[in-house]
C-alpha cells in the first residue's frame, strides 16, 4: 500500500517542473459549510437509542493552479461536529454499509489532489487527470459519483461527451480513519462513458463499468473480522440511454425527458463462515456466478411556466442487479440544482431488489430560490430477497413488497454565483454560496412488519459560503 501512496507523490513531483513557469488563471479559496441535523430512529423503534441531533462545521480549503495544457488541484478538509452529526455534504458516503470503523467528531482529511493535462488535443473539453478526483456520470449520479484515486480521460464538446477511466480506491485520507471499508479493499474500476447529440438538445449514448477485486478470501481456520471481504469477483455493467440534458438545471425546455436501461453479470465467490465461541471462522468458499441483472431509469418532466415543472419517475432494479459502488444516486432530476435523492432523502436506497415510483414539483425563481417536493413510492421486486441497501436498519420481517413511500421537501436561498474554472467545476456541490433545507418523512410498509413506528424522519439545514 505505502508503495502505491509513493508512486503518486514521485508522479506529481516528477510533472513540478511543468507548473514551474509563471501560473496563469491561479484560484484559492475556502468553503464554510455550518449544518444542522436531526434524525429519527434508523431502525424504527426496533432499538433503544438512534435519534441523532447536532450541528458540524466543515471547513475546505482549495487551491487551483493553472499554467498552459498543465493543471492542479488540492482540496483539503477540517470537521468539527457533535455526536453522529457528521457534515450533510457529504453526499458520496451515505450509503456505505457500516462496518467496525468509527468516524470520530473532529477530524483532517484529503478530498482531492490531482494534476491535468489538456494537450492531448485541440479540443478546449479534452483533459487528463491523474490522482484523487471528483468522478461523475452523465449526471444521474446512478453510476458514479464519488472522490476517488484514478486516471480519468475527459472530453466534452458540443456534438460528443466522452470519459474513460480507472480507479481504485487507496485509503480514506482521513485522520480519523486509518482502514478502508471491505468493500473498498483491493477492488479496480474501469469505466467509460460515450454520447452524441443527434439533435440539438437530445442525447444518445451507453454506459459500462467493470469491478474487479484482486484480494483473496481468507482461508479455512482463519479468523475473519468485520474489515475482512467476504466476497471477491469480477462484475460488469452495460447501459444505453437517451436524454434531452434533464439533468442540467439551466435546461428551459417545455419538456425534458431521461430514460436509461442497464444490466450487470459476472462470476463472484462467497466466503463461508462458522461461529467459534467469539469469532468468526472461515470455512471455504462457494461459487455464487450472479445472474444478469437489469435495471430502468425513466422520467418525465413538464415546464409549465418560467419558474415551475412537474414531473413522474420510474425506476426499477431486479434482484439480481446491484449498483456499481460509485454511485451517490443525487441528481437534478427535479430540474433545480438542489440535487436530491434519487431513492428519498430520508430512505436514501440502492436500486438492488427495488422499484421505486416518483412524482415531483419544483419552482425555481430566476437565480435565487427552489423549492422541490418530492413524493415517492418504495416497493421489493421480489418480497421474498432483500433490497440492496438503504439508511433503515430494521429487518423486514416477511415477504410482503411494500417497502413504503415518503415525502421529500428541499428549499434552497442563493445567494452569488461564483464563477470557477471550468476544470474544477466539479469538485464543488454548489457554485454559489447558499442556504439549503432538505427533509424527508419516510413512512414504512408492511414489509417491516407492525412493530416498528410509523414514521421516520430525517432534516438538515445547511449554510455554505465560499470565499
Amino acid at each position: 500500500m505505502k508503495q502505491r501512496y509513493f508512486c503518486l507523490v514521485l508522479f506529481l513531483l516528477c510533472v513540478s517542473p511543468a507548473w514551474a513557469a509563471e501560473w496563469v488563471g491561479n484560484r484559492f479559496g475556502v468553503d464554510v459549510n455550518v449544518s444542522a441535523r436531526a434524525e429519527d430512529d434508523r431502525d424504527l423503534g426496533t432499538r433503544k437509542g438512534g435519534d441523532i441531533h447536532g450541528l458540524s462545521l466543515d471547513l475546505r480549503p482549495w487551491v487551483y493552479f493553472g499554467s498552459g495544457a498543465w493543471s492542479g488541484f488540492v482540496m483539503a478538509q477540517a470537521v468539527s461536529a457533535t455526536d453522529g452529526a457528521l457534515p450533510s455534504v457529504d453526499f458520496q458516503d451515505e450509503t456505505r454499509r457500516s462496518d467496525s470503523r468509527t468516524a470520530k467528531r473532529n477530524y483532517l482529511a484529503l478530498r482531492e489532489l490531482w494534476v491535468g493535462y489538456s494537450g492531448l488535443s485541440a479540443y478546449p473539453g479534452e483533459a487528463l487527470r491523474l490522482g484523487r478526483q471528483r468522478l461523475r456520470d452523465d449526471g444521474s449520479g446512478l453510476w458514479r459519483d464519488t472522490s476517488i484515486e484514478a486516471l480519468a480521460w475527459n472530453f466534452d464538446t458540443t456534438l460528443l461527451r466522452a470519459h474513460l477511466g480507472v480507479a481504485e480506491r487507496f485509503s480514506e485520507y482521513r485522520s480519523d480513519i486509518h482502514d478502508l471499508a471491505a468493500e473498498d479493499k483491493d477492488r479496480l474500476h474501469v469505466f467509460g462513458d460515450i454520447s452524441r447529440q443527434w439533435r440539438p438538445g437530445h442525447w444518445l449514448g451507453f454506459n459500462f463499468h467493470h469491478r474487479r477485486d484482486h484480494d483473496k478470501l481468507k482461508r479455512p481456520g482463519e479468523t475473519v473480522d468485520t474489515l475482512d471481504k467476504t466476497r471477491v469477483g469480477k462484475l460488469f455493467w452495460f447501459g444505453v440511454h437517451a436524454s434531452s440534458e434533464a439533468f442540467t438545471p439551466r435546461n428551459d425546455a417545455a419538456l425534458n425527458y431521461w430514460t436509461s436501461a442497464f444490466w450487470s453479470g459476472g462470476e463472484r465467490d462467497r466466503l463461508t463462515t462458522a461461529t467459534v465461541g467469539d469469532h468468526r471462522i472461515a470455512t471455504g468458499k462457494r461459487d455464487d456466478d450472479v445472474d444478469a441483472g437489469w435495471g430502468v431509469d425513466l422520467g418525465l418532466r413538464w415546464r409549465f411556466n418560467a419558474a415551475g415543472q412537474v414531473g413522474i419517475a420510474y425506476a426499477h432494479g431486479n434482484n439480481d442487479f446491484q449498483q456499481t459502488g460509485l454511485e451517490s444516486n443525487r441528481s437534478a432530476f427535479t430540474g433545480t440544482r438542489a440535487r436530491p435523492h434519487r431513492l428519498g432523502e430520508a430512505f436514501r436506497g440502492e436500486l438492488a431488489n427495488l422499484r421505486v415510483v416518483s412524482a415531483f414539483a419544483s419552482w425555481q425563481v430566476r437565480d435565487e430560490y427552489d423549492i422541490n417536493a418530492i413524493w415517492h413510492r418504495f416497493q421489493r421486486a421480489d418480497g421474498d430477497q432483500v433490497i440492496g441497501g438503504s439508511a433503515i436498519s430494521a429487518a423486514m420481517t416477511n415477504n410482503d413488497k411494500d417497502v413504503g413511500q415518503e415525502f421529500d421537501f428541499v428549499l434552497s436561498r442563493y445567494f452569488r454565483n461564483g464563477l470557477l474554472p471550468a476544470a474544477i467545476s466539479q469538485a464543488f456541490d454548489e457554485p454559489s454560496a447558499v442556504v439549503r433545507l432538505r427533509g424527508g418523512v419516510f413512512w414504512p410498509g408492511h414489509a417491516y412488519g407492525r412493530e416498528v413506528d410509523s414514521t421516520m424522519y430525517r432534516t438538515t439545514v445547511d449554510v455554505m459560503w465560499r470565499f
